[in-house]
């Protein structure tokens, strides 16, 4: 049920190699990673940034700056955007360097809200 939707979601994106949607405590509830695209660890990457958005989330909130949406983090090889998909949970989105950015920003707002109606 979560598959097609993240599937979607990546083989949408130009160079998008794999997504995931997660629980902010670290576990996965379902990850697609493109065939063939030596794409790194999703579950890792998850995990690892999992607890970087906790901590993320709560400096938004002693701020007083509101829910925090999204955080996109850029390495000399891959883009992770991470898009909140309510209290709980978080989409994921790994692209290529050289992938479309802007896409992947526009399909994770679009598909997140699919996504949090079947975790209902």
């Amino acid at each position: 049920m979560f598959q097609a939707h993240i599937k979607k979601l990546v083989d949408s994106t130009e160079g998008g190699v794999a997504g995931l949607l997660m629980g902010y405590d670290g576990i996965a509830v379902e990850t697609y990673v493109v065939p063939d695209a030596a794409a790194p660890d999703m579950n890792t990457i998850g995990m690892e940034f999992s607890f970087l958005l906790t901590q993320v989330k709560k400096a938004a909130e002693s701020l007083e700056l509101g829910a925090v949406n999204e955080v996109t983090i850029r390495t000399e090889r891959l883009t992770v955007l991470m898009r909140a998909a309510g209290p709980d949970y978080f989409v994921a989105l790994a692209i290529r360097a050289e992938g479309n950015f802007g896409k992947g920003r526009y399909l994770l707002r679009v598909v997140t809200p699919k996504l949090l109606a079947e975790l209902a």
